[in-house]
């Protein structure tokens, strides 16, 4: 995961590459979004039936980040690269291939905002042209992962199953049907041959496929096997090998990791791949990526940084977020290097990041710890990712350690978790999927909640009348006089509020505090009119929403 690459040096006819090649890459950011041929009182014309299906489902209406990027712009700043790889409308930005001359005029333009290196070098296109439709790349020779071998496995996936409950999600009849996962990744070569994925192509269950790092490239099926082991962990079918939790999702699959090198492209290739899931009706994506240092150290994150705000895949994964997408991303493989070595994205706040465990339930000692740089608790939850049973590209069985590989695991449960309640928001999905962990009562940065189970997320947790009375989340006194109010929220000892108005102005953001995870917060509403306002509560994963009225 995360530096998928993780090689020992750089592909020699790539590294050749980048040394004649005086070119670079560059995202530029435009100031404004001005639109001639879209309005957002016509969203069906930019967006998809299903993409607008699950922003109803969500309460969620279509905004400017749904408008593309304006034509008018590109045609200004298209004669001074060599190349437009692609645009981002959740960025407002655009990836373009030019030299350091070509970025100065870009930023001297006066609807630029910022330009910024994304990637040192470009190997350019065969034939010299982005928009090329001849035959796809070979295959690449699969570095090694995380400098861990592939190896042989004589385990049987019953374990990882029975962990979080997928034994009994599919006794119940649930398989991930109607859902669809994206999986971003580094390429998926052997999944058209392996006997493991054959129903997916027998039912046409591959509804889009598409690379953003050889945006000329159509092919998804070629070089490095990472791809193709995390899929298997969601999409096998094959009783004799591996059956993964959701073989009957429908699947997305996108390639926006760089083998060769590592670079922030790689993050703008994410976002991208994030809009493109999105437009396609995407339901959950599982990211077993992340990033932290890179071959230029300017680039480089420190803790500060990985505060779910900064990173631009964090930002991309936020917004995918807050347009009902679940994004599953595994936290990271620094274990060793003990408190806050997590990954971006994994720092996003309305995510799921995924933690190892070891067969006896303790953390896998290279899973990646919290908490974020700006202190809430991360991963979210755990799985088996200590050598789980999964596919190689040439479809034999196999096994491998990394939290790269028990993300996907619980990306499966959820998919079957929401074939079984459709009625859930993605919230409401995140909520019960805590509420089921083996440590919701008190979560901490080694596996925070816990390893998620099918059956108590399902079902939802049996209580008592005392204690239905007891499990109070709520604001109070509501309506409210004066100007203070108190909240119940959350186990946790930290959370952050915004309260926003109808308008959707945020009228106050501030971080609560408190001692006893059992005591209500305190929050002053000095400066507040009267009128209806929008609460909203963060905890980790948690979110929380209600309405308040000031009187």
């Amino acid at each position: 995961m995360g530096k998928i690459k993780y090689l020992v040096g750089f592909f020699t006819f790539f590294s050749l590459a980048l040394t004649l090649n005086a070119q670079d890459r560059y995202a530029v950011y435009f100031k404004f979004k001005p639109q001639s041929a879209y309005s957002l009182s016509k969203p069906q014309e930019f967006l998809t039936s299903k993409a607008l299906a699950r922003r109803l489902r969500e309460g969620i209406q279509p905004d400017s980040l749904d408008l593309p990027v304006s034509s008018k712009y590109l045609e200004q700043v298209a004669p001074l690269a060599k190349y437009v790889l692609y645009t981002s409308k959740w960025m407002n930005a655009a990836l373009l291939v030019t030299d350091k001359v070509g970025a100065e005029k870009m930023s001297a333009l006066p609807f630029v905002a910022k330009v910024e290196l994304a990637a040192k070098g470009f190997l350019p296109p065969p034939n010299g042209r982005i928009d090329s439709e001849d035959k796809p790349l070979k295959s690449r020779k699969d570095p090694k992962l995380n400098t861990r071998e592939l190896g042989l496995t004589a385990n049987s996936y019953d374990f990882q199953n029975s962990l979080i409950g997928i034994d009994q999600m599919h006794k119940e009849g649930f398989t991930g049907d109607g859902v669809t996962v994206a999986v971003f990744d580094a390429g998926f070569p052997g999944v058209k041959t392996a006997s493991s994925f054959a129903h997916l192509f027998t039912n046409n269950q591959i509804l889009g496929q598409r690379d953003f790092v050889r945006t000329w490239n159509n092919d998804v099926f070629i070089d490095n096997q990472h791809g193709t082991n995390v899929l298997s962990l969601i999409a096998a079918n094959e009783p004799a090998k591996l059956v993964s939790g959701a073989y009957d999702s429908d699947f997305i699959l996108v390639i926006t990791e760089e083998v060769a090198t590592e670079y922030q492209v790689e993050e703008y290739n994410w976002v991208r791949g994030a809009e493109y899931a999105d437009s396609l009706g995407v339901d959950i994506i599982n990211s077993s990526l992340g990033y932290w240092d890179f071959d230029d150290p300017a680039m480089n994150y420190t803790i500060a940084d990985l505060d779910g705000k900064t990173a631009v895949i964090t930002k991309g994964a936020t917004i995918a977020a807050e347009k009902g997408i679940l994004v599953v991303n595994s936290v990271g493989n620094y274990g060793s290097r003990g408190t806050s070595s997590l990954v971006a994205p994994a720092d996003a706040k309305g995510i799921l990041s995924i933690g190892s465990v070891k067969t006896t339930g303790d953390v896998s000692g290279f899973s990646s710890r919290g908490p974020t740089g700006d202190g809430r608790i991360k991963p979210e939850l755990a799985a088996f990712g200590d050598s789980p049973v999964l596919i190689r590209s040439n479809g034999v069985v196999g096994s491998s350690n990394g939290t790269s590989f028990s993300a996907p695991q619980i990306a499966a449960l959820a998919a079957g978790l929401w074939e079984a309640r459709p009625e859930w928001t993605k919230d409401q999905l995140i909520l019960n999927l805590l509420r089921s962990a083996t440590q919701y009562d008190k979560p901490d940065n080694l596996l925070g909640y816990g390893v998620p189970n099918f059956m108590d997320a399902y079902y939802g947790e049996i209580l008592s009348v005392e204690e239905e009375e007891n499990q109070q989340w709520k604001v109070y006194p509501n309506p409210v006089e004066s100007d203070e109010i108190s909240i119940l929220y959350g186990t946790g000892l930290r959370s952050e509020i915004e309260v926003i108005d109808t308008n959707g102005r945020i009228l106050l953001r501030s971080e609560m505090v408190r001692t006893d995870p059992k005591s209500p917060y305190r929050v002053q509403l000095k400066g507040i009119n009267s009128g209806i306002y929008l609460i909203q509560l963060s905890e980790g994963a948690l979110i929380w929403k209600t309405k308040l009225l000031k009187r």
